[in-house]
């Protein structure tokens, strides 16, 4: 078997990935296949790699590449992780920060990618995902001339634009994989539950679901939770910038919705919880979470430093082959744990191994009633090597999360879609009409001027102004 992982690079992501290969005995005598077009990260990521594996006694193979052909073909799996920058900068992060200053310059608080419903403004880019989605294009272009069979596991974001555009655009295998359902276990540990004995299914859409089955011991749990939030949430304390899956807004979401947004979904919850910092700090915890003024560009920083200790770190064994990575950094270079992600138990089921279930990006088919069938949902699934199996989602999600969150949600990725497709300038304009911070025409015209006229934009400034569909 070959697996091969695009955005190789990232290094950690990489490692975790790697490593739950190595303690998936089925998966002994595969090719990892590294790619990434950065070389020094690359050659980190793959000193490492080897490394960890020999610690885990494992039989895998490595190859590295910087060229997205040689690195897919015969690959049976494609895990796309990588996040493409602007010009092919070094340091992305830094043009995401620019971006959103010159947004709030012009009166977009935390950027014009900060959306309703889509606060997240670091996944989107431009609101039309232009460098996410060309390079995801150029993956599947690849796939379908070096490995037509393979699938591609999807984990990049914007996991949903990017899923919805190539399954509705190619005709390769693709899901999208996140692991924001895990916010669950944390309501069960909360509570007190044990998880084998609870009963649960979590759908909606990427970044955006809700525990619409909660039931424990085979009874209805969500009165626990009531019970939780009237004699014990007013003692919830946020213990870092991720921490909002019982925050106010979660709890608030709840009340409205009818069910409880899980993982992310509460961070992309409405204005009403992110007016300014302020207002972030009262819904959100004292942090703000973690898509504010202070905790991204932190974040940012400590991303930068983690990458430079891992690429130290690699020229260290390559003088000294005697480190043992799993003594000196066991949170990432575990020897006993999977990691949590879901790719390899995917790779694992859909070849043959143990029926697993899953949280899985896929076509709706029907699966969410009142959403339409070739859009992306994120619903639970069986995996084996017969394919995948759908559940039925029951209950049903509420009427109001289907008219409030999602059908306006899915909107946005029309729109983001439709720029991208059509390579109209006018339709950035028209989403940012729509915005609620825009207070006039001048406005919308102003900052996209000064955003695409940034010498790192000139790619995608071009794209636009050739003004034809890409497909």
């Amino acid at each position: 078997m070959k697996i091969t992982i695009v955005g190789a690079g990232s290094i950690r992501f990489s490692l975790q990935i790697i490593g739950d290969i190595a303690k998936t005995p089925r998966l002994k005598g595969t090719t990892i296949s590294l790619v990434d077009v950065h070389e020094e990260r690359l050659n980190a990521s793959y000193t490492l790699a080897k490394k960890y594996v020999e610690e885990l006694e494992a039989d895998l193979t490595f190859e590295k590449t910087k060229k997205l052909e040689e690195g897919i073909e015969g690959a049976d799996f494609v895990i796309n992780t990588a996040l493409p920058y602007p010009n092919g900068h070094e340091d992305g992060f830094i043009k995401y920060d620019l971006i959103t200053k010159i947004g709030e310059k012009h009166g977009y608080y935390r950027g014009i990618d900060t959306q309703e419903l889509n606060m997240v403004s670091t996944y989107t880019y431009v609101l039309i995902s232009y460098y996410d989605l060309k390079l995801a294009l150029d993956i599947a272009q690849c796939i379908k001339k070096y490995a037509p069979s393979a699938w591609l596991l999807q984990t990049a974001n914007p996991v949903f634009e990017i899923t919805q555009f190539l399954s509705r655009n190619t005709d390769i295998n693709v899901i999208g994989i996140c692991h924001g359902f895990q916010g669950a276990y944390e309501v069960f540990n909360t509570l007190g539950l044990e998880p084998e004995n609870v009963d649960w299914q979590v759908a909606g859409v990427n970044h955006g679901i809700f525990l619409n089955r909660f039931l424990y011991k085979g009874q209805n749990a969500y009165p626990l939770l009531d019970k939780w939030i009237e004699e014990e949430a007013y003692k919830w304390d946020s213990k870092s910038p991720w921490d909002l899956q019982l925050s106010p807004a979660a709890i608030d979401m709840y009340r409205f919705y009818g069910m409880l947004p899980i993982g992310d979904t509460c961070r992309n919850g409405t204005w009403k919880y992110n007016y300014n910092l302020e207002t972030k700090k009262k819904w959100l915890g004292k942090f703000g979470g973690i898509d504010n003024e202070i905790e991204r560009p932190r974040f940012h920083e400590l991303l930068r430093m983690g990458r430079k200790r891992m690429i130290e770190l690699a020229k260290e064994l390559e003088r000294d082959n005697n480190i043992e990575l799993s003594k000196i950094w066991p949170e990432v270079f575990n020897k006993e744990k999977l990691s949590g992600e879901q790719h390899v138990h995917f790779i694992n089921g859909i070849t043959g191994g143990e029926r697993v279930r899953l949280i899985l990006n896929v076509p709706n088919k029907g699966v969410i009633t009142k959403i339409p069938d070739d859009v992306v949902v994120e619903v639970p699934v069986w995996v084996d090597k017969n394919g995948i199996h759908y559940e039925k989602i029951e209950p049903d999600l509420t009427h109001r999360i289907k008219i409030f969150y999602l059908l306006p949600r899915i909107l946005r990725m029309e729109w983001s879609l439709e720029g991208f497709l059509s390579r109209d300038k006018k339709v950035l304009e028209e989403i940012l009409i729509r915005d609620p911070r825009t207070r006039s025409y001048e406005q919308v015209l102003e900052v996209l001027d000064e955003i695409l006229s940034q010498d790192f934009n000139n790619e995608l400034k071009e794209y636009l102004e050739k003004g034809k569909g890409i497909l």
